[in-house]
């Protein structure tokens, strides 16, 4: 962790304009070489991915901090994904999030005291037990270690919006019902699209005695869905869908699945965001898109399809950017690498190793299912 005179000198990195990082943050990265790897979510800002050796979705991500080489993963992205990398990382390597105040309102949501005592109504309930015989608990990518822990340990998994749906199938092979955390509407989305109706899912509140639910209906569900929910793809609603197919005939509509349920139903297709990127990519020259998903992401997309004549703009003109991504600044990188040359480490995640150990089962059962 930084120390006192660390967090001092970060100030001074802060009061520097934006542009001014880049030649120090192309020296800085030039002189460590193959020792760091930078990874970049594709919510992050232009001035910050610019800089990441590799880019993509939680799940991509995660996938190439198993296999990154050099000492030092950087991550560019929010604090569960840091933790993900650290759990996945080779034996020395040290994981680093350039601001630790770069969290997850989403993985916020879900905290382990409150899921724990979540399992103890459904253990009460008759319908599981503490090996999760009876219910198979999944937890989104989006999510702390702790949770990802927790779900090892009583045979569950880890998943993205990528795989949710390999992740479903394989929970429904071995138990009857599923608890997903922390997304209600990916978990609704992914349950529905598996042939799960409406009424077999119900949803657990956390703040509320038993979640709000009586035993009976508890008993009747199929998947209990977590209070939880993206503050970014939440604000997507049905009425903007019918909106955009008004003001822009025949233009598609593609949607994140974390939006919610009527927005996924409205939509024309719906994906991770490698997966919208991948439909983008595939359509013809001229198509166009209204995309349903963070606004850094979707003004890349425009910018990167243009000079195939295809348009892509945000499902609302007011979209919402991922605030916790944001914290994340040239400066903040720039701090990191530089005291990274002077061999000094500034905010490293390390996450307990009785964490670890079931988090990486959980993780590693998402990666053999995908």
């Amino acid at each position: 962790m930084a120390s006192t005179a660390d967090v001092c000198s970060l100030q001074t990195y802060l009061d520097l304009p934006d542009h001014t990082m880049d030649q120090r943050i192309f020296a800085a990265k030039a002189k460590l070489g193959s020792d760091v790897v930078i990874l970049g979510h594709h919510y992050q800002r232009d001035e910050v991915i610019r800089f990441a050796d590799f880019r993509g979705d939680s799940y991509k991500l995660s996938q190439e901090a198993a296999r990154a080489g050099g000492k030092f993963i950087v991550f560019c992205g929010v604090h569960f994904m840091a933790e993900s990398a650290d759990i996945l990382a080779q034996p020395g390597q040290i994981t680093i999030l350039p601001d630790l105040n770069a969290g997850c309102s989403m993985a916020d949501m879900a905290e382990i005291t409150e899921v724990e005592d979540c399992w103890e109504t459904l253990v009460r309930a008759g319908l599981t037990n503490e090996c999760g015989d009876g219910v198979t608990p999944i937890t989104y990518m989006n999510s702390s270690a702790a949770i990802k822990a927790f779900c090892g340990q009583r045979g569950g998994i880890v998943c993205t919006s990528s795989n949710a749906p390999a992740a479903f199938r394989w929970a429904l092979a071995k138990s009857s019902r599923i608890l997903f955390l922390p997304d209600q509407h990916l978990g609704r989305n992914t349950g529905y699209a598996q042939g799960i109706a409406l009424r077999e899912m119900v949803v657990w509140n956390p703040y509320l005695l038993n979640g709000g639910l009586d035993r009976e209906r508890l008993r009747e569900a199929r998947v209990v869905l977590w209070k939880g929910h993206c503050s970014v793809h939440q604000r997507f609603l049905p009425e903007h869908v019918d909106r955009v197919r008004i003001q822009h005939p025949g233009i598609r509509v593609i949607v994140h699945p974390e939006c919610r349920w009527e927005v996924c139903q409205k939509a024309d297709a719906t994906g991770s965001t490698e997966g919208l990127l991948s439909i983008i990519r595939q359509a013809p020259s001229g198509s166009r898109f209204a995309v349903g998903t963070e606004i850094h992401l979707v003004n890349r997309m425009r910018k990167e399809f243009a000079g195939e004549q295809k348009n892509v703009q945000s499902l609302d003109q007011s979209g919402c950017l991922c605030t916790t991504m944001f914290r994340i600044s040239p400066q903040h990188l720039c701090w990191t690498l530089e005291n990274l040359v002077d061999r000094n480490v500034v905010n490293q995640i390390k996450v307990p190793e009785q964490v670890k150990h079931w988090a990486r089962v959980a993780l590693d059962r998402m990666l053999e299912i995908s």
